[in-house]
């Protein structure tokens, strides 16, 4: 709780200390992108936190991105299809994918590293097979298809609030229903705290670990979709390009430790809108070149942050059993 604070009232200081040096960066068309984009990419960094809380990482979210923005617009665009029903085949896709890394990992072993850093690669080899290394536009307005710009231009009335926002609020009360109030969450902390531990307690921890991985997918294909609707254009080269790397960062930043086992949705959230936030100030201020270096100082900050919270708790612990184990030796 105190960290979320901390994290809401850094988004305030940066927000007045950039607008205090370019007035601009407080116009409306700036908030306006920001919590747009704040939306994009949250929905994502919460996929990525469920495989973080379960002890394992995905490094292939942005290539997935890549492959279901290009087979969306293959869809819509030389298949005529329906864009309704396109997100629903692309998003299976998806999970299919997710449910493949899983296996993987659960009954052959391996290392999520190994494995989301090969699917990394594969899956942006397949998208640049499946556009021919074009760029596919038209994503807004199919020739003879139904609109579907209003899932990105929609904005609350009065309010202002643009669509993935609203979107990104949602999917954020419902993931931390799944994680605070459900069993599934419940076992997925577990998982991350101790695998050996959860499963002699009879959780099924190869499920627990498949299921994280396919929701973390489907969340990276809701994005996918947002994104290519947003920008109108998939590129397969430059499509999610790092962006993996800022849902990590948005999920370290917001209290989602990388040992597993702990984190928090809203963090997430708010260390989403950080990073959007610190993103746009950097353009703002003409810095773009540091963008980089956000990102790494972000996650190691957060890396560090982690160590230290985890000694302190790990070293209350232990004091708390001496003083147990002094009190029993001495009434004994």
């Amino acid at each position: 709780m105190l960290k979320n604070i901390v994290l809401f009232l850094l988004i305030f200081a940066i927000f007045g200390v950039t607008a205090a040096n370019a007035p601009t960066f407080a116009s409306g068309y700036n908030l306006d992108i920001m919590a747009r984009w704040t939306g994009l990419y949250g929905i994502m960094a919460i996929g990525a936190a469920f495989v973080i809380i379960a002890g394992g990482i995905d490094l292939s979210m942005g290539s997935m991105v890549a492959l279901v923005g290009v087979q969306f617009g293959i869809l819509i665009n030389d298949q005529n299809m329906d864009p309704y029903l396109a997100m629903v085949i692309v998003l299976v896709g998806a999970m299919l994918i997710g449910l493949g890394y899983g296996l993987l990992i659960t009954k052959l072993k391996l290392q999520p590293f190994v494995v989301t850093l090969c699917g990394l690669l594969v899956l942006r080899s397949l998208a640049r097979f499946l556009a021919q290394d074009n760029k596919i536009s038209n994503f807004v307005r199919p020739e003879g298809g139904t609109d579907i710009a209003y899932l990105t231009n929609w904005h609350v009335p009065y309010l202002g609030i643009p669509l993935p926002l609203v979107m990104l609020a949602v999917i954020a009360i419902v993931s931390s229903l799944v994680l605070n109030k459900t069993t599934f969450g419940r076992y997925l902390k577990a998982l991350g705290n101790n695998e050996q531990a959860a499963r002699f307690s009879g959780i099924n921890t190869d499920w627990i670990t498949i299921s994280a991985y396919m929701i973390c997918a489907l969340m990276a294909g809701i994005s996918a979709i947002l994104f290519a609707i947003d920008l109108n254009s998939v590129g397969p080269n430059e499509a999610g390009t790092f962006y993996e790397l800022y849902a990590i960062a948005a999920a370290v930043l917001g209290g989602c430790s990388l040992r597993g086992g702990t984190g928090s949705i809203l963090g997430v959230v708010l260390g989403t809108a950080i990073l959007r936030e610190l993103y746009q100030a950097i353009e703002t201020l003409e810095f773009s070149e540091l963008e980089g270096t956000v990102i790494g100082v972000v996650i190691l900050v957060g890396v560090i942050a982690d160590e230290i919270i985890r000694r302190v708790v790990d070293a209350r612990r232990r004091k708390r059993e001496a003083n147990a184990s002094s009190e029993i030796a001495a009434s004994g």
